[in-house]
């Protein structure tokens, strides 16, 4: 048959739709990851200067499309992007500004396309300017070219440099997989021509794909995983909530081990410190900066005291090296090839296992809390830059209540404290913590009603910088169970996270907001749960005897290398911890000199392990576009099977809602005659209701169908029924197409 005039305007009709959908594909695919670049300026500032430079991108590719060529794209995109990174590596300090030093500069990009992510760069918010123009341009201009597939594949290229980096969700990734298969499909139908039934099975090949994704990891990449697990037994496997990772993500509830995972001998105890994580996006903690130095490290600024630790590996495999701050030498087993992170954390040159040992000498900052409050806010201008950023999407409800809680503080130590009894005085301490389904530290202040210690020491770290107060989040471990005068057995339970904010002159000073009290006693109910059910590892030698209790004293044992008498400092490596950690917490008042003991919240505590409830929470976003886009593709294999006619045709027969007497009494009788239809035969054309009923009389038609058919008649051409007469019509075919017989 030959194609009409008809048929070819119809064809490249269809030829125009599907090239647009191609431009929306193109558009999804280049979503998936601008989507990264948005988060990162979120984080870290330049939000609208984005928006700006996306635009600009959006609108030159498609005036240009009109005049230039293809191969123009790959110059202009290229240009675009090589004066974006010489512009990024301008404003990297350091080694970075003699451009010389390629070596470093694809060693650093070699790491982010080996799992490094790109928001682990110091200078990301200027990176992300930079490479945004010439990926957005590249990939809108070629599909206004009509050239798809090269659409594809430079959207495609962005999208697997995100992948790598680990930076892009799962869900994006799939989205972004999913545009660039549209853009080529919609295309080739854009040039070749094509019907609405293509269309159709394109729809439910993309849908499957969905599906299968959903059920098999086929798509590669995607965020690092938390390293707090979101229930239960996950948190028992890990042993603790302490990883030297880059990246720290804060979860719902967990469940920690109570195995042993070190032992510590020292003159002093301390919170073993593992890492400290500078950059806050909302919902997680990075360590900025991949660079690492080789000890020794420097002592910190102003006075302090030296601490020896012996540190001894009781779990099977540990990748961390946790010592009191700051650790500045280190010998013995693991020590070997050791780095320091950017923020001051031990990262060993190998694997540690079980009964390896090392020694960390540490230089502890000597303050007092008059020092702290004199220290003032001369911040170096790389601290106060690095430690005080906050999304911009932080909540002005936040910042405000943290205006409020320091209202009266005259110095940052006093803000500090205002803000960490604050949070130790009005939330309560359970592991059973819901997740938090904002910003942590908003959702924290606001919404929750007890957390653990990521969720305290996040927000503290929040309303701080939102004073203008340097602080970071750090994670490590609190000093176990003393179990002599120098020995302390630390266990999974023990894991921690907490605050350290920057005094001038003075360094890096611990706070700890989570209430100890509580925490204490939930850690000891699982311990002694542990061994009344025999689980293995919970004890090390001397551990099972309880714990051992010092003589009170007020001043720290001197050390010969010291650079200050134990006088010069009156207890502290956080302004105000007392000599004896285990058995209560001094607090020192805002002000004063003066030390008080308060006692934290204990009621609503909940003991880790024991199956309290964890609240169930709504979809999420990924959740509900995922369930769309199955909806989308039911409802396209629905139509082309005429399935929701079917169901709507099942539906019709066998309920009747009500109306006027004449328009029920009508619709009954079409419901019996389309019955009729399906088990007899269809009424003929010019054929009367009567004569039809009559000529299935002979299968012995029930009169229950004369009846109606006498009703259908008052009702069509004497208007003439009332209500009982109408309901008398519904039930009777009620009853004969739902089963019943119509006849033999």
């Amino acid at each position: 048959m030959s194609t009409t005039t008809d048929d070819r305007l119809r064809v490249g009709d269809v030829g125009i739709s599907f090239h647009w959908l191609a431009v929306a594909s193109t558009a999804v695919l280049v979503w998936s990851y601008l989507r990264v670049l948005y988060g990162i300026t979120n984080v870290v500032g330049g939000k609208a200067d984005l928006a700006l430079l996306v635009a600009g991108a959006l609108v030159a590719a498609t005036v240009l499309a009109r005049k230039l060529p293809a191969w123009t794209a790959f110059v202009l995109g290229g240009g675009l992007l090589v004066a974006g990174m010489l512009a990024y590596y301008a404003t990297v300090p350091g080694a970075y500004l003699a451009l010389s030093r390629t070596g470093r500069i694809i060693a650093d990009n070699v790491a982010l396309l080996t799992g490094l992510s790109v928001l682990q760069m110091r200078e990301v918010g200027t990176w992300a300017l930079a490479v945004a123009p010439a990926t957005v341009f590249v990939p809108w201009y070629l599909v206004f070219r009509r050239r798809y597939a090269l659409a594809a594949a430079t959207g495609g290229v962005a999208l697997g440099f995100f992948v790598l980096t680990g930076d892009v969700g799962s869900f994006a990734t799939l989205a972004g997989v999913l545009g660039a298969l549209g853009v080529v499909a919609f295309g080739t139908l854009a040039r070749y021509g094509g019907t609405g039934a293509q269309l159709d099975v394109l729809a439910v090949a993309l849908v499957l794909m969905v599906l299968l994704s959903t059920t098999v990891s086929v798509v590669p990449g995607g965020q690092a995983s938390p390293i707090l697990p979101s229930g239960g037994d996950a948190g028992a496997a890990s042993g603790s909530l302490v990883t030297n990772e880059r990246r720290v993500s804060v979860g719902g509830s967990i469940d920690l081990s109570p195995e042993v995972q070190f032992v510590v001998e020292a003159d002093r105890w301390g919170y073993w410190r593992v890492g400290a994580y500078d950059r806050y996006t909302g919902d997680d903690w990075v360590r900025s900066g991949q660079g690492t130095a080789e000890l020794p490290q420097s002592s910190p600024p102003g006075v302090d005291y030296g601490l020896r630790q012996t540190v001894t590996v009781k779990t099977d495999a540990m990748d961390a090296m946790p010592a009191a701050w700051k650790p500045v030498r280190a010998s013995g087993i693991g020590a070997s090839g050791v780095r320091v992170s950017s923020t001051g954390g031990l990262i060993p040159g190998s694997t540690l296992t079980e009964n390896d040992s090392y020694t960390v000498v540490s230089r502890v900052p000597a303050k007092t809390p008059a020092q702290l409050r004199n220290a003032g806010t001369d911040y170096p201008a790389g601290v106060e830059r690095q430690y005080t950023q906050l999304p911009a999407s932080t909540s002005d409800r936040l910042k405000e209540r943290a205006s409020s809680i320091t209202s009266d503080a005259d110095n940052p130590y006093e803000s500090a404290v205002a803000i960490e009894n604050w949070l130790e005085g009005n939330k309560e301490y359970s592991l059973d913590a819901e997740n938090p389904s904002g910003g942590v530290a908003d959702e924290f202040v606001f919404e929750m009603e007890q957390g653990y210690c990521v969720h305290y020491a996040t927000s503290m770290v929040v309303m701080l910088r939102s004073q203008g107060v340097p602080a970071r989040f750090v994670t490590g471990y609190t000093p176990g169970q003393r179990v002599t005068e120098d020995e302390w057995v630390v266990r999974g339970l023990d894991s921690h996270a907490w605050v350290e904010a920057y005094f001038p002159d003075v360094g890096w000073v611990r706070f700890d907001p989570t209430p100890s009290g509580p925490r204490r006693e939930a850690e000891q109910t699982r311990v002694d749960r542990a061994r009344e059910a025999g689980e293995s590892g919970v004890d090390a030698e001397g551990s099972e005897n309880g714990t051992w209790t010092p003589e009170p004293t007020t001043t720290p044992p001197s050390d010969s290398t010291s650079t200050t008498t134990p006088d010069d400092d009156t207890s502290t490596s956080d302004g105000r911890d007392g000599p004896n950690p285990i058995d209560g917490r001094d607090r020192i008042a805002p002000g004063t000199g003066t030390t008080t003991t308060t006692t934290p919240p204990t009621n609503g505590t909940t003991t880790p392990g024991t199956g309290g409830s964890i609240p169930v929470e709504p979809p999420s976003t990924e959740q509900l576009l995922y369930g769309g886009l199955v909806l989308f593709g039911l409802a396209v294999v629905a139509r082309r099977t005429n399935a929701l006619d079917r169901v709507y045709r099942v539906a019709w027969v066998r309920w009747q809602p009500r109306k006027d007497p004449e328009t029920d009494v009508e619709r009954a009788f079409d419901r019996l005659e389309h019955r009729l239809g399906q088990k007899f035969r269809e009424r003929r054309p010019g054929e009367t209701p009567r004569e039809y009923l009559d000529a299935l009389s002979h299968v012995g038609l029930d009169d229950r169908a004369h009846r109606v058919g006498e009703l259908y008649e008052r009702a069509r051409y004497a208007g003439e029924v009332n209500r009982e007469q109408a309901d008398e019509a519904v039930s009777l075919v009620d009853d004969l197409v739902r089963g019943r017989s119509l006849g033999e």
